[in-house]
């Protein structure tokens, strides 16, 4: 440990992100990006970029892209709020609206981003174990309550709440924010968006990584009350101005606009991810039925650490987390067809 840290970065347990193998041959199928490109029309509004636009500073209230989102979603303007990829947008709902008195609550099997930003801003939290079907029980959901955050669809189980049940979780705590963490919510669940109108705790969070193609743009937005979407607002100017660049903010506005583009390869995707699931169950996986654009699986006969070490040596990157409940499980990324027939075959063989 460095004698220049501060008692804050010792006590911290980074995130560990998923790896970025930097050999072009590997099948990637570890951290859950898109296997298809960006719609042209993002490449073109990319290429439209003169000098001059890049020599300024850009809007920093990225005006036209908060206006494209709220048409897409049928909301105003002062109901969007634009950032970094959704991890940046989420770190500044964590500070901005979760740091409350009573604790925050968040599954125990779930993105496992949430208790390093609870750590690092000072958060009370309770993790709510996932019922036995690794399902999210929305009744466990009430009491003392500083604050609710749940991915949907869950990660990395891939399992995802009807919005009438996210409609009960809003009801029956009406005096906390509610945060919904859709950034697989286009691969077969339904968003929560349409639920704004109603309650002024909800705050949606989605990501253009995933299902828009943009992981290496970052770009996320959040969707909520004016009053939530003001208080991410403040936390953003009181740390970074200006989050969104002219390339990213010119990039995610085309993808909201390919409307026909975006649901082509996100039913894409959904169409390969139900014949991999197929073929593992076939092969004696026991596969949750996924709504996201990657799969968790285990096997009754073949421990997943050997499963995924093995896969590697033969090109084929999958991701194993040693997690208690989920250590028997892959999370395997729904790639191309290509890719999955590659994993397909690899796995046959050491089956």
């Amino acid at each position: 440990m460095s004698r220049f840290w501060s008692d804050k970065v010792r006590a911290i347990t980074p995130y560990t992100p998923g790896e970025q193998p930097r050999h072009e041959r590997l099948v990637k199928l570890n951290t859950n990006e898109f296997p298809y490109p960006p719609s042209p029309k993002v490449l073109e509004a990319i290429r439209e970029v003169d000098g001059d636009a890049l020599l300024r500073y850009p809007d920093p209230e990225s005006l036209q892209l908060r206006s494209t989102i709220a048409s897409y979603y049928g909301l105003e303007v002062e109901q969007i709020f634009v950032g970094n990829g959704s991890d940046e947008v989420l770190a500044h709902a964590f500070q901005g609206l979760l740091k409350q008195a009573s604790p925050l609550l968040f599954p125990d099997i779930s993105y496992s981003f949430y208790p390093v930003w609870a750590d690092l801003y000072g958060i009370e939290y309770q993790q709510v174990p996932l019922d036995q079907a690794f399902c999210v029980s929305v009744a466990d959901y009430r009491g003392d309550v500083g604050g609710i955050i749940i991915p949907n669809p869950n990660a990395p189980t891939g399992i995802a709440l009807a919005l009438a049940e996210i409609e009960t979780l809003l009801q029956n705590n009406p005096d906390c924010v509610v945060v919904i963490d859709e950034a697989y919510v286009d691969f077969g669940a339904e968003s929560a968006a349409a639920l704004i109108r109603t309650y002024d705790n909800l705050l949606v969070i989605q990501t253009l990584s995933k299902s828009r193609a943009l992981a290496g743009v970052r770009v996320g937005c959040a969707m909520g009350h004016p009053d939530l979407i003001e208080g991410l607002t403040r936390i953003k100017n009181s740390f970074n101005s200006y989050p969104l660049g002219v390339l990213a903010q010119r990039a995610a506005t085309a993808a909201f606009e390919d409307k026909d583009y975006f649901r082509d390869t996100c039913a894409r995707v959904i169409s390969t991810r139900g014949g991999l699931s197929s073929a593992l169950r076939a092969m004696g996986f026991e596969v949750l039925p996924s709504s996201a654009n990657f799969v968790f699986a285990r096997h009754p006969k073949h421990p997943a650490e050997t499963l995924a070490s093995e896969l590697r040596a033969r090109g084929v990157i999958v991701r194993h987390f040693g997690q208690a409940r989920i250590s028997e499980f892959l999370r395997i990324s729904v790639g191309s067809e290509e890719q999955c027939e590659i994993l397909l075959s690899e796995l046959a063989e050491i089956l």
